[in-house]
């Protein structure tokens, strides 16, 4: 190891945010990934409904 690579880098110092924010930012994750999974599982079952019962009944 090199005198670089046992210097410790600074930390990065960007935007920090506080404990009400980090919460807000939980929950609109949270409902976005809940939407996401409605919308899939209402994709999956439009298509079902258009392919009809007859898909699900065929031969192996």
């Amino acid at each position: 190891m090199t005198d670089k690579d046992k210097r410790k880098k600074p930390p990065i110092e960007g935007i920090v945010l506080t404990e009400e924010q980090r919460k807000r930012r939980r929950a609109r994750s949270i409902a976005i990934a809940l939407v996401l999974a409605a919308l899939c599982v209402l994709f999956y079952a439009v298509t079902i409904v258009k392919l009809g019962p007859a898909v699900l009944v065929r031969p192996l």
